[in-house]
């Protein structure tokens, strides 16, 4: 690779991708006089769920609030324990405190950053109701074996998608019948973005329409049916519900999104690409992997430092922000926060420790140029040598 020339613009760590179709359709829906949730979220929960190959997909303010209502969804209750990673963004242990069950951390595989199968199965106990997966940064985690774990222990198997839109598990995208629920995110980090945002995917008809209700509030009937009755129609409020719902404002701005999905991807594959191609024979880091398959959708690309630099990892993320570009620390381990720090977990997650310590985030957007993605890499690597 040649030397690369600093751009004149700082680099960001991420960077939504909005055209001028989202814009269009942001101003349609201000001026349809429907802005709450309506026929464009009826109508983006529709091309969603046909996008991933689910039966329903239902819309929420947010993945928290998605993951929130999959919990209470699932009947999981005060006393009950939920499996789930501790590296993971710490609203995955959040919404499972929220229904008043108990997070147990299991450590991960440290070649895919997921929850490692073997630790799953070992940490099953009379009180364990559920296994919350999460697809780290994109990447699947192991579903078939999950899967069998969560069937033959008569357990409830739960996806945390935030980061995995468009990735794939064995020919089929996340979100498909992997689980009783999926809860994907479109938060400004994640490849399609509403700004806030979320959905469930799911193929229980049921679980769909408990969903639709919790997420109003308990509504029997929504806004959207109502006024579009040519009857009176009075609902009633069956059980304590929430306003989790999601706008058509933003529902306008996610079936754009939509529609450039796969170019987006495309892109990001072949960024992540160029960047594996520039960095795997480095013996200090470690790329990402990619398992036989396994589909990433590289929502994040995600390197592991090793011995044999002169830097330390912050040091290394300094001189890169010297030179105008923005990383981040890898993936966050939610038992070293105060509100998971009333046990010691250090003894049984060497893995979650090591990787949360040693992984960094590099920067990585659909309008990233190959300029910009050079000056990265060239960054990188003299910052490892500095001191």
């Amino acid at each position: 690779m040649s030397t690369a020339t600093k751009p004149a613009k700082a680099i960001p760590v991420a960077k939504p991708y909005f055209g001028v179709e989202e814009e269009h359709a942001l101003v349609s829906a201000l001026r349809s006089g429907w802005v709450s949730q309506g026929p464009k979220v009826a109508e983006f929960e529709k091309r969603f769920a046909q996008y991933i190959g689910a039966q329903h997909a239902v819309a929420l303010s947010s993945c928290t609030t998605a993951l929130h209502l999959a919990m209470i969804t699932a009947d999981i209750k005060a006393g009950d324990e939920v499996i789930c990673p501790s590296l993971s963004f710490i609203a995955t242990a959040n919404c499972i405190r929220y229904v008043g069950a108990t997070p147990i951390f299991v450590d991960i595989d440290p070649l895919t950053y997921n929850l490692d199968p073997r630790r799953v199965e070992e940490a099953i106990g009379p009180r364990t109701r559920a296994i919350l997966a999460v697809h780290q940064i994109g990447l699947p985690a192991a579903m078939k074996e999950l899967q069998e774990i969560a069937s033959r222990r008569g357990l409830i198997l739960l996806e945390d998608a935030a980061c995995a839109i468009g990735s794939e598990f064995m020919g089929a995208k996340i979100g498909q019948p992997h689980s009783l629920m999926a809860c994907f995110s479109f938060h400004p980090r994640k490849i399609l973005s509403t700004g806030e945002g979320g959905m469930i995917t799911t193929n229980d008809e049921a679980v769909a329409a408990r969903l639709r209700r919790l997420r109003q509030h308990g509504m029997s009937v929504s806004d959207l049916a109502r006024h579009s009755a040519t009857n009176v129609v009075l609902e009633t409020y069956d059980e304590v519900g929430y306003n989790f719902r999601m706008t058509d404002l933003q529902a306008a701005v996610g079936l754009e999104q939509l529609n450039r999905l796969d170019s987006m991807l495309e892109r990001r594959r072949y960024l992540a690409k160029r960047y594996t191609q520039a960095l795997y024979k480095l013996d200090w880091l470690l790329v990402p992997a990619e398992p036989a398959g396994y589909r990433h959708n590289f929502q994040s690309y995600m390197i592991r430092l090793l011995p044999g630099r002169a830097a330390s990892r912050d040091d290394i993320m300094q001189h890169m922000l010297n030179q105008g570009i923005s990383t981040r620390r890898g993936i966050m381990a939610t038992h070293k926060e105060i509100p998971y720090a009333d046990r010691d977990w250090s003894s049984v997650l060497p893995e979650t420790e090591k990787a949360t310590a040693e992984t960094l985030i590099l920067p990585l957007y659909h309008l990233m140029t190959e300029d910009e993605q050079d000056w990265v890499i060239q960054s990188l690597i003299e910052s490892a040598g500095t001191r």
